[in-house]
């Protein structure tokens, strides 16, 4: 199973006050089933309702459906980093659409309230591990996929999507039995560095395929 991220640009800010205390809230459209995004990745609608349906009963029924600030590289939760809170991840049609409360009393927290203070364009990137299979043009996500968060927030939400910047994280992640492992990747990070320039196109391809051998 690979890491699977994918970022949606634009989100809301709210805030709501319950109890005589305001809340800072982010609102928009966390997953979109049914088509192509540009990552060429698509995940059919039914698929992610069947994993909405568990992370809303296992994670955000609980409180317990953390989001961290930045693109971590593994699909794990690290409560240090944790910035929000999901409450809310609901269907709209083919879209699931989401709200996480800031949880501003948290260090990165903190950084996310005062990056919306200053006028900041923030994303949110969700973040889960799956098998892709090729279909009409499109690497399709299977019906093992399984939801990690359904949103990171991302102060860069044009971070590259590239294969090739995928590669040279080195990482590739893999649920095994219900244990996260990390599979070692480094022949084809090593192509990639030590080619010349004049084969770096031919090379980025190669490797690029061999991966694909391997979906």
């Amino acid at each position: 199973m690979k890491l699977i991220c994918e970022v949606n640009e634009e989100v809301k800010y709210l805030e709501e006050e319950k109890n005589g205390k305001k809340g800072l809230y982010i609102e928009g459209i966390f997953m979109q089933g049914d088509i192509k995004n540009r990552n060429g990745r698509m995940y059919p609608k039914d698929v992610l309702q069947k994993e909405v349906n568990r992370y809303n009963k296992e994670y955000i029924d609980k409180n317990r459906a953390y989001g961290e600030l930045g693109h971590p590289q593994g699909p794990t939760i690290n409560l240090e980093r944790v910035s929000h809170m999901i409450t809310q991840l609901q269907q709209d049609g083919s879209n699931f659409v989401g709200k996480a409360k800031i949880m501003t009393n948290t260090p990165y927290g903190q950084i996310v309230k005062s990056l919306i203070d200053e006028g900041a364009q923030l994303g949110v990137s969700s973040r889960g591990m799956g098998s892709l299979k090729q279909k009409n043009g499109a690497n399709e996500v299977q019906g093992d996929f399984y939801l990690a968060t359904a949103a990171d927030i991302v102060a860069d939400p044009s971070a590259p999507n590239a294969f090739v910047n995928g590669v040279m994280e080195s990482k590739e992640w893999i649920w095994d039995n219900g244990i996260i492992r990390e599979a070692d990747i480094a022949d084809m990070q090593k192509e990639v560095k030590t080619a010349s320039k004049s084969e770096l196109e031919n090379v980025k391809l190669k490797v690029f395929e061999n991966f694909l051998s391997k979906l």
